[in-house]
């Protein structure tokens, strides 16, 4: 059994939420999309990479086909536009079944994996996690680099040949829990922090969630927030 947890939120310090995001049990699918290009474009973004996702899987594609088919539609939808501004989107993704997981991810939006502790199993696609594994920075270094924000892949904006839709599968057995957020929560929140709220068996997936926001808001609430939490139970 599934039980999951959603929410999002536009932050204290935008006007736009440019987050998007999915659940859906019975199909076994959710994800987060973290919009950017300003002037609302953003939010057109993730909405086209959500939209799309959601059609791909329910026709049976595979995760990473569905990902690569969003990454094509925002870019037909893009040169559409007379204002021609470039609109993209990092997506994480997550299908459950059977007691197994598949991820897939694009950006720096995360995934991580609850099991008697937290690990995060997506590797973010941004400029600061190539300096970490350069060696030149740490982890704890890049969380106030001034270039955090940059990302190296998105939808939208890198081209179909070049993009890498990165996948994880693996098992999820009663009791673990796998979290999707965009960086409106890594930003404010710690890994120390998120797992903290993790441990605590007696709220629900939707309380967990809620708190999770909560923290990201009182710590700043800088950029939109959104946190999905998978639980199998």
């Amino acid at each position: 059994m599934i039980e999951f947890g959603h929410l999002s939120h536009v932050g204290l310090r935008r006007e736009h939420n440019e987050d998007t995001y999915y659940g859906d049990g019975q199909l076994g699918l959710w994800l987060v999309a973290d919009g950017m290009g300003g002037h609302e474009f953003g939010e057109v973004a993730s909405a086209l990479a959500r939209d799309t996702i959601v059609r791909e899987v329910r026709a049976g594609k595979s995760l990473a086909q569905s990902i690569q088919a969003a990454d094509e539609e925002i870019i037909k939808q893009s040169r559409r536009r007379a204002e021609a501004l470039p609109m993209g989107t990092t997506i994480a993704a997550a299908r459950v079944g059977n007691d197994r997981f598949e991820i897939a991810w694009v950006g720096d939006s995360r995934i991580y994996l609850w099991n008697d502790g937290l690990r995060q199993i997506s590797q973010d696609h941004s400029y600061v996690q190539e300096l970490i594994d350069q060696g030149a920075i740490t982890a704890e270094q890049a969380r106030n680099h001034p270039h955090r924000n940059v990302v190296t892949q998105a939808l939208g904006v890198t081209d179909p040949q070049s993009l890498k839709v990165e996948t994880i599968t693996g098992e999820l057995k009663p009791g673990m829990q796998l979290l999707l957020c965009s960086d409106g929560l890594t930003e404010e929140v710690d890994d120390r922090e998120i797992a903290n709220v993790l441990t605590k068996t007696d709220l629900s997936a939707q309380e967990c969630v809620e708190q999770l926001v909560m923290a990201a808001l009182e710590g700043g609430g800088s950029d939109n927030v959104t946190v999905i939490l998978v639980r199998r139970v």
